[in-house]
This record gives C-alpha cells, sequence and structure tokens, in this order.
C-alpha cells in the first residue's frame, strides 16, 4: 500500500517522497509516506489523485482526511498507511522524518515505484 501510494504521489510530481515503516513504534499505522508538493494546488491534486485510484482500483476510501482545504499539510489516513502531503516550508517546519529518527524507509525506485 505505501508502495503503491507513493507511486501515485510520484505520478503527480510529488518531491522528496519518503516511506517510513513505523509498525514497530506505533499501533495506528504501518507506514506513513511523506512528500513534498511545490504549492498548494499541487499538494490538493496529489490527494485527489491518491483518493481517486484508490477508490476506483481497491474500492478503499480513506478513514479520516485533513487539511485537505487549506492544502499546506493534507493528512490523509488509509489506516494501514497515512500520506502526509507538505508545502515546502511546512514539511521544514514540522520535519517528520527526523521525529521519526531511525524507523526504517522502504526502498522506492527513483520514480516512487516499488524496486523488484
Amino acid at each position: 500500500m505505501a508502495r503503491r501510494i507513493a507511486g501515485i504521489v510520484d505520478d503527480k510530481q510529488g518531491e522528496e517522497i519518503v516511506a517510513l515503516d513505523v509498525r514497530e513504534l506505533v499501533d495506528y499505522t504501518d507506514y506513513l509516506v511523506i512528500a513534498t508538493a511545490r504549492n498548494e494546488r499541487q499538494a490538493k491534486a496529489i490527494h485527489d489523485e491518491v483518493h481517486l485510484r484508490l477508490k476506483r482500483d481497491l474500492g478503499l476510501l480513506p478513514a479520516r482526511t485533513e487539511g485537505d482545504r487549506e492544502a499546506r499539510w493534507v493528512l490523509v489516513d488509509y489506516l494501514d498507511c497515512v500520506l502526509h502531503v507538505f508545502v515546502p516550508e511546512m514539511r521544514d517546519r514540522y520535519r517528520l522524518e527526523r521525529l521519526w529518527g531511525e524507523t526504517g524507509r522502504l526502498e522506492l525506485a527513483p520514480e516512487g515505484e516499488a524496486r523488484e
């Protein structure tokens, strides 16, 4: 799921895509996908595309979505995977990767797809 979401984010030109394995640290999700959008419009487009494709392809709807109106920090919770899309200044401010420190990262291909 995390790799699929990361691939969709990449398709919409999301940047600095990171997928963190947090299974050993929290009980509310398995993975966090963190990405940067150049601006609020792109953040909204990324949110919309992830929502559309996961609903269409897998029949999945998020359990919760936050920030999609302002689109400076959009959180989309699919239970097993939580997507965070930030505009650059918000990603710099919150630095979620640092918060999770030594957690494992999923390998993503340069295009955001899973490596074989």
